[in-house]
């Protein structure tokens, strides 16, 4: 066999494995992991369950691949993305377009990645663990480099003034809207991934590096609301207008 054939049978060894994951993920996404044999999912990826057998020697394989899969080419191409960026807000704004495109493309995998992330047994949820804190400290990275620059307009947060808890926290939320853009995003209604990336990015750079001139509201209404007693989660009247 030629160096050439070879590389042709792997290239196409890929696309097929590409294949049956999306096809796989659409699976899980829509039955659950738990609702699905490996005899459902060879089924719902064309194959034959021997066939099947050839690529995954269990569910909890095709499960582990399609996590492992999809968080070590979203690390491979983020920070292929991000070589375009030359400064911190386009490299948030490119961080947030990427993760934007990817999820919009592959929905059912991000379905499989938040629903079913606590399904695999505790060694491979370190392996896909591991792989989600090095994607989260990428844009962590980001987030306190935007904040370390500021934007230079009148009344912006000081450079580098914010701490790590808040550091953390802001970075928090930016992931948080960006996990859940899959649940609401319907591209009729909301445009492309560009145009939400650039929501998102508009609402993140500006609340990083402003100054909210609500702080002190936020300060007297928290004590306020802390003195509250936490609302039951049943009875007491919940839930009545």
């Amino acid at each position: 066999m030629t160096e050439l054939q070879s590389t042709v049978i792997s290239l196409l060894a890929q696309v097929s494995d590409d294949e049956i994951i999306e096809a796989a993920a659409r699976a899980i996404a829509e039955h659950g992991y738990h609702g699905m044999s490996m005899r459902d999912l060879a089924r719902a990826t064309d194959r034959s369950l021997a066939g099947f057998y050839n690529y995954f020697a269990s569910k909890e394989d095709v499960l582990f691949a399609l996590q492992k899969e999809a968080f070590e080419a979203l690390l491979v191409t983020t920070q292929r993305a991000l070589s375009v960026a030359t400064d911190a807000p386009a490299r948030l704004y490119v961080f947030i377009h990427h993760h934007v495109r990817y999820f919009a493309e592959h929905a059912d995998v991000m379905r499989v990645l938040v629903h079913e992330a606590s399904a695999l047994p505790a060694a491979r949820r370190r392996v896909v663990r591991d792989l989600k804190e090095r994607y989260f400290q990428i844009g962590r990275a980001i987030v306190r480099e935007v904040v370390n620059e500021g934007c230079g307009s009148p009344g912006a947060v000081p450079r580098g003034s914010v701490d790590d808890a808040e550091l953390e926290r802001a970075t928090y939320g930016v992931f948080g809207m960006l996990n859940w853009v899959y649940t609401w995003y319907d591209p009729k209604r909301h445009g492309a991934p560009g145009d939400v990336a650039r929501t998102i990015h508009r609402v993140t750079l500006c609340g990083l590096v402003a100054r909210c001139p609500y702080t002190r509201m936020q300060d007297v209404l928290g004590e306020q609301m802390a003195r509250v007693a936490a609302p039951p989660l049943i009875g007491a009247g919940a839930g009545k207008p």
